[in-house]
């Protein structure tokens, strides 16, 4: 991890805020963002990008929430665990990032057709993100596994949930954070830690 002190950057995020950070920078991400999972992302492309399933009325209205937050802003790929409090709203007791290659196969047509701008989650992800990374531009920023109660600490305000019906794990999740301790992973310049991490780890056990 790099030894520089912490980048401070709030959502949303302007392509300059995107192309000034590199791999292994550590940064405290604020503002709002949306969790989203396999259901969430599914339903994304095939109702909205693919346009394979048609929507209701509901998906429209939830969509179109959703859009205004997704410009500049970020998703993480999360299914917290919540506790509903007495005056309704919810609280996040863990919010650990989910293993991203999961979402592989959406993710760079969401970054393209919503604007997205940070994906967070662990583990890193493919070559068709990374492309989307560069061209959009976007960034990667990799959450520490097992720190779920920390990064639960980080979530300020749950602001909404929409399609409760995937399961409250694969809800999606609006929420306000606040220093998001992550650090960028894959960047818009085309370099991924975690594949020069695997390459790194290929060669010394082969030699």
């Amino acid at each position: 991890m790099s030894e520089k002190p912490p980048i401070h950057i709030n959502l949303p995020l302007s392509d300059e805020d995107v192309t000034g950070l590199h791999t292994v920078d550590f940064v405290l991400l604020s503002g709002t963002v949306v969790t989203a999972r396999d259901a969430a992302h599914k339903w994304l492309v095939d109702t909205f990008i693919r346009k394979t399933t048609p929507p209701s009325s509901e998906d429209a209205r939830v969509e179109k929430e959703l859009a205004s937050a997704f410009k500049g802003g970020g998703i993480y790929h999360c299914g917290p665990v919540v506790t509903r409090q007495a005056d309704g709203s919810y609280r996040f007791l863990a919010a650990g990032p989910t293993t991203s290659m999961r979402e592989e196969p959406y993710q760079a047509e969401i970054i393209h057709h919503y604007g997205v701008k940070a994906i967070i989650g662990k583990g890193g992800m493919g070559e068709r993100t990374l492309q989307a990374c560069q061209e959009a531009p976007a960034l990667y920023l990799h959450a520490t596994g097992g720190a779920a109660v920390l990064l639960a600490a980080c979530v300020k305000e749950v602001r909404a949930v929409y399609k409760t019906e995937f399961g409250l794990p694969e809800a999606i999740w609006l929420i306000r954070v606040q220093d998001m301790p992550l650090v960028v992973s894959m960047d818009a310049h085309g370099n991924s830690l975690h594949e020069a991490i695997r390459q790194s780890s290929q060669t010394r056990l082969f030699d």
